[in-house]
């Protein structure tokens, strides 16, 4: 049974690394890949059978409406005989030799949605490749993985709903998910009723591991690292005063704030009082007004991708400090709200697509690259993470000859096995704490340099690592 406290997770800097993360549309004599970027004018148009569409303010080559699935998640499986599911589910008695029948793992990310479809773009790319991954090197002894998708959306009723479904109708012997915190607290306890293990890919708000036994995160809580941007900017130059601004209906934010606050004061700088915004805010001009006036040396963001307008908004009223941001800036997806307003941003970043350089990591940087021709970030890196506890985890319990026709003993193996587990992974060798906390050595800041892309309104950027 896991404790009542998180174990503490040291952070060591990696050295200097340079990343680059191309958001360009795919040249003219490549065939596009589902994910893939567009230009401007290929909106509407096909190529086999992929169309141009536009997501917001970008635009990705996705699946013809005719070749399109009729929904975003799987649909379920008719009705079956309760050891037919746990067969189909979990395995025949004994190792997976006895049956190729695929393991079933749910993924429940918020595919759709202003605040997590931009996050949860890499995650689900991750989560495809790791299923392509593993089952091309095997799967779980012989037998392959199936990932099951349900789309959370952007709130809990989503995760709610998604959760329920991976459970009941679709029968996984384990969840992937969600993608925010705050959904997390309202789903994870779903699945810590009915003693289903959850792997959290993304969420980092302090309490996550503790909502129950059958929870676990491969995230590192925000407390381990976000500090350190603060340490950071305090080398690029004297700061004497700081603002922080931070999302009020989100829970990693409102956690991520706290880090923030507490390293501003620990540095002997003067935190003015802290200022909120709405996750689904555009308009920043209270908060603008409020850092011309008070003249901040420092401005601390705590927010999803979406709150790059505020950087934005910040820079064109001629905001020339420091700015720095945690997990929800630290992503790709933020260059195309920002734009060239994302210049020099220090973000905290719980992964390097550089270290380990060998291993898993360099494996999975390979792949993540073949696939979409650019550089893995922190959230493909940790959701890819999330699929492989479970297959190690997996295949260890059926050496053991316990994944078996009982779904309700396998999940609770399970759980038990990837609690026991060392894993090395793209963040290194990780394992968990009694509170089903990660374990992991390196952490890193980045700052952000845009480039301008192929059009005047697509940009691409790089994370610049350092070390301090």
């Amino acid at each position: 049974m896991k404790g009542s406290s998180s174990k503490s997770v040291p952070a060591v800097i990696g050295a200097v690394l340079v990343a680059t993360f191309a958001a360009s549309a795919p040249s003219a004599w490549a065939a596009p890949k589902a994910g893939d970027r567009c230009a401007p004018k290929q909106v509407g148009t096909s190529s086999g059978p992929l169309t141009c569409v536009k997501e917001g303010s970008l635009r990705r080559w996705r699946p013809s409406p005719s070749t399109k699935p009729s929904a975003v998640t799987s649909a379920p499986a008719a009705p079956a005989p309760a050891s037919s599911v746990a067969t189909s589910s979990a395995g025949a008695t004994g190792t997976s030799g006895a049956t190729k029948e695929p393991i079933k793992i749910g993924v429940a990310l918020g595919q759709t949605g202003a605040s997590t479809a931009s996050l949860a773009q890499d995650q689900t790319l991750a989560t495809r490749l790791a299923e392509r991954f593993f089952n091309d090197r095997g799967g779980v002894n012989g037998r392959p993985i199936k990932l099951v998708f349900q789309d959370t959306g952007p709130d809990a009723p989503g995760a709610i709903n998604a959760f329920n479904t991976l459970i009941d109708s679709d029968k996984v012997v384990g969840i992937v998910g969600p993608t925010l915190s705050a959904q997390a607290f309202a789903a994870d306890p779903i699945a810590e009723k009915a003693k289903v293990p959850v792997v959290a890919p993304s969420n980092t708000a302090a309490g996550v591991p503790q909502i129950g036994d059958y929870i676990q995160r491969v995230s590192a809580g925000v407390a381990a690292y976000a500090g350190n941007t603060v340490k950071y900017a305090r080398t690029l130059q004297l700061m004497s005063k700081a603002a922080v601004f931070y999302a009020q209906d989100d829970a990693f934010s409102r956690s991520e704030t706290v880090v923030f606050q507490d390293a501003i004061k620990a540095g002997n700088i003067t935190l003015l009082p802290p200022q909120t915004f709405l996750v689904n805010d555009t308009d920043f001009t209270q908060q603008t007004q409020y850092v011309q006036r008070e003249r901040p040396d420092l401005v601390a963001i705590s927010g999803l991708a979406t709150s790059g307008n505020l950087v934005k908004q910040l820079r064109d009223s001629g905001y020339n400090g420091v700015i720095i941001g945690g997990n929800g800036l630290n992503v790709v997806q933020t260059f195309a709200v920002c734009k060239q307003q994302c210049e020099g941003i220090i973000v905290a970043q719980a992964y390097s697509p550089d270290i380990p350089r060998t291993g898993m990591n360099a494996d999975f940087k390979a792949a993540f690259v073949a696939d979409q021709k650019r550089e893995p970030g922190q959230l493909a890196a940790q959701a890819f993470t999330s699929v492989q506890v479970f297959v190690e985890a997996l295949t260890a319990l059926d050496k053991a000859g316990k994944l078996t026709t009982d779904l309700g003993a396998t999940r609770r193996e399970l759980n038990d096995t990837i609690l026991s587990g060392k894993y090395s992974t793209p963040l290194g060798d990780i394992s968990f704490d009694k509170d089903g906390d990660v374990n992991q050595k390196n952490f890193y800041v980045a700052q952000i340099h845009m480039l301008r892309g192929d059009t005047s309104d697509v940009f691409s950027g790089k994370f610049s690592y350092v070390s301090f």
